[in-house]
Parts: structure tokens; sequence; C-alpha cells
């Protein structure tokens, strides 16, 4: 008979790496839909930089996932029993779904997946959260300009890779930094950036500026630290900063120094915002169309980093994100 396996929160994590005893693995009855829900059969599930604040306890824009609740996670998968009236049988769907093998929906915060513009995973990925936050986080809090030099820090990651794609497409100079050569060298060959700059080679600061020789006029944040330290004194007057995620500081195990350039913020007049996707989540149906049309025409690619191992796997595969050995969007097949 059919169970459904589930990752749940077991403890809150102390500072640092999360450790495989944060969440616990159960083997439970498989959930019944009640009137007007369906169950899915989840194939893929999306692992975020922005799990590891979900299972903190402290103010945040979202609630923490509870002690022995499911983790909250992006998952993809097929509907297969419904009580649902827009939902059938066979439907393949994405949304906050969970980390687990089955999931009961009554719709909210699920769409509908259309496998013949993209494969199901990349629902949860290039046209998914990542591919909405790296579209208003550009084009709405970074307010791009065609003609603009556009700089993406953790570029080859699930959203920088769509940042400077949505660059490109838009008219900009896009510009990405990454990790390693074999990731630099992607982001120019595989996305169309106009160049990459490897933080690990040592002079961010000074290659960073050779890259961008007119100076930055939007810098979309992923990473924080002296990533951003060296990014802040190349930046134009009156260019932006959209702040999207601060991955340097996730795991670590005292307090990080703050911005050492922070006077160019006021020097430069820059205006440097955080946001979260569900900001725009009204205006989602506008990104997904944008988005659909570019991969039809050929204009945006995902590099996708898709692990096996099943759910059993989550707490290490999750740890990948914050090593930087992932590359692409990185999910788990169930």
């Amino acid at each position: 008979m059919t169970r459904n396996t589930t990752v749940r929160l077991a403890r809150r994590p102390a500072p640092g790496v999360l450790t495989p005893d944060v969440f616990e693995i159960r083997d439970e009855p498989l959930p019944e839909p009640g009137e007007g829900e369906f169950r899915v059969r989840i194939e893929y599930v999306s692992l975020d930089p922005a799990m590891r604040g979900w299972v903190n306890e402290g103010k945040s824009y979202i609630s923490p996932v509870g002690i022995g609740e499911v983790m909250r996670a992006f998952s993809a998968g097929y509907v297969e029993t419904s009580r649902h009236p827009d939902f059938r049988e066979g439907d393949a769907v994405a949304g906050l779904l969970g980390a687990q093998s089955h999931a009961v929906s009554d719709g909210r915060n699920v769409q509908r997946a259309d496998t013949s513009i993209a494969p199901l995973q990349t629902w949860i990925g290039g046209l998914g959260m990542p591919g909405w936050t790296a579209y208003f986080g550009l084009l709405r809090v970074g307010e791009l300009k065609e003609g603009d030099t556009v700089v993406v820090s953790a570029a080859s990651g699930a959203v920088g890779q769509i940042v400077g794609q949505i660059a490109r497409i838009k008219g900009a100079r896009a510009v990405g930094i990454a990790g390693g050569a074999k990731k630099c060298r992607a982001l120019v060959e595989e996305h169309g950036f106009d160049a990459a700059v490897d933080y690990k080679a040592g002079n961010l600061f000074k290659d960073l500026g050779a890259a961008c020789p007119e100076g930055i006029d939007v810098y979309f944040e992923n990473v924080g630290g002296e990533v951003l330290d060296a990014v802040l004194p190349n930046m134009n007057t009156f260019g932006r900063i959209a702040v999207c995620g601060l991955i340097s500081a996730y795991n670590a195990t005292t307090p990080p120094p703050g911005p050492q350039n922070l006077r160019h913020v006021l020097t430069s007049r820059l205006k440097m915002q955080g946001f979260i996707v569900f900001d725009f989540a009204s205006e989602i149906p506008i990104a997904l169309a944008d988005l659909s049309q570019w991969v039809a025409q050929e204009k945006l690619t995902f590099r996708e980093d898709v692990r096996e191992g099943g759910l059993k796997a989550f707490p290490e595969t999750l740890n990948l994100l914050f090593s930087g050995e992932n590359f692409g969007k990185l999910s788990l097949k169930v």
C-alpha cells in the first residue's frame, strides 16, 4: 500500500550548517482529499536558500515552520485523485505543497504546469518562484533601463542566471559574479552574459571594475558581505540595488561585520531596497506570461541541478546551496 513520506522539522537549528537531526523523515498514512481538495503525487521538491530562514525562530517576512510541521517547500507533481472542480486527475501542478511525497491541496498557492512549454521541474525553477523573483527584482525594484549595466551575484544560481538573461533581453549589459572558472564560463557561453567575474580569484573589486568600465547601474544582491563591499564603490550615481538575499550570512555562527563601504550609498545617492517575491503576488501571471514567451523564443535558458536520493537526501542536499556545490537550480527528485 502506498504511504506518504514527509520531511518534518524536528527542532530549531543552531547557528551554522544545518545538521541532519534538524529534520525527521517520516513514513505516514496517505492523506485523503476532502470535498474541494485534490491529492498530488509529488515528483520534484525545490531547494531554496530561503529555507534556512524558514526554520529559524524570530521575526521575518513569514512565520517560521512549526516544530513537527512538514517542511515548507515549492514542489511539483501530478494530481492523482481530485474532489476539486478545477483540478483533474493527471493535471501537472506546482506550488507550495511541501517536502513530501504526497500532498493534499485546496488549490491555493498552486498553479497548473504546462509541460508542453517546459519540463515539470522547471515550474519550480525558471518558471516558478526563482523566475518570478528575478523578474520583479530586476524590472520593478531595480528599475532596469535600456543601456544599463547590471551586475548580479550568485549569478550561476537559480535566480541569478535568469536576472542576467532578462537584462540582456531588455537591452542592458549583464555581468555575473560566480565562484569558479567553470561557472563563469557557463554564464557567458550558455546564458549570454556579457562578462563574468570569479569571486574566488581573489581580486573581486579590481576584476569587477575591469568588467564594468562605465560603472554599475543596477546590482541584484544575492550574497552580501565582501561581495557587496566590492560592488558599492563601483556603483554609478543614482544606481539601484535590489536586495534579494544575503546567503553569505545564512550559516554564520557569529554576526557578520557590516559593510565597510556603506558610505557609497550616501555619496552616490544609491537606492537600496529589499524585496520578497510575494510583494508582487497579484502580478505573477504577468511575469509568467513574459517568462514563458522568452522560453518559447529560446531567449531564456535554465541550468537545472536535479539530485537523486529521494526525500531521505533532503537535509544533505539542502546544504549544497550554502557550500556552492550546486550548479543551477537545485531540486530533489522524489
